[in-house]
């Protein structure tokens, strides 16, 4: 589960993803996300949910190419 400014995010999507670049995914990104009341992330909190959310961001790569 992520949070960001105190909220929870869910439908975290990701993209960028290279199966080419496993294990490192530096191109990776959260392309899309809400906060649990529906509204959705914008692209500068999307950037920092990037930034603040490596492990959950290279899991969810990962877990794209199956």
């Amino acid at each position: 589960m992520a949070t960001l400014n105190g909220r929870k995010v869910i439908d975290i999507e990701v993209d960028g993803v290279d199966s080419r670049d496993y294990p490192d995914f530096s191109d990776a990104y959260f392309s899309y996300a809400c906060y649990e009341d529906g509204t959705k992330l914008t692209d500068d909190e999307l950037n920092k949910l990037t930034e603040d959310n490596g492990d959950l961001l290279y899991e969810k790569a990962y877990d794209s190419l199956h």
